[in-house]
């Protein structure tokens, strides 16, 4: 939901020293943040559309997205790169969907929405009446017109 905040967890329980970690995002897999776990040193992306949003675990490796909003919806990548060089598989994927808040009416204001719409709608009701009773008498009033 916008606004929350999401964290993607992986099964990775074995980091060891010299291990990095890349977490990309969309479909042109901008990196969005990196861990290396040799320095303990950890290069998140602060700018554009994820300032001051992402939160990595040195630890885990988990990538938690604060204050999530609908433009931060789409596929999020984890790539394990082990401190040989080889890109350990599986890469975790996650496809993220946010939702806006859907806007709710009080009590309170859904009933003064209904009264205001039944008044528009006896208003109508109102206005045909007249018109059609309008019609009707001029109606007999030329009918009345054309007997003498």
């Amino acid at each position: 939901m916008d606004g929350d905040s999401v964290t993607l967890h992986n099964n990775v329980t074995d980091i060891q020293r010299g291990d990095v970690i890349d977490w990309l995002f969309g479909p042109q897999e901008t990196r969005i943040a990196t861990i290396y776990t040799d320095s303990s040193e950890t290069d998140v992306i602060q700018d554009g559309m994820f300032r001051d949003r992402l939160q990595v675990d040195d630890q885990t490796g988990s990538l938690t997205i604060t204050n999530i909003t609908t433009q931060q919806s789409g596929l999020y990548q984890m790539t394990f790169i082990t401190s040989s060089g080889y890109i350990r598989e599986p890469t975790y994927r996650f496809n993220v969907t946010v939702y806006e808040h859907v806007q709710c009416f009080s009590f309170t204001e859904a009933v003064i929405r209904m009264v205001l719409s039944a008044l528009v709608g006896m208003a109508t009701v109102a206005v045909v009446v007249y018109e059609i009773r309008s019609r009707r008498a001029e109606q007999n009033q030329r009918d009345q017109t054309f007997r003498f």
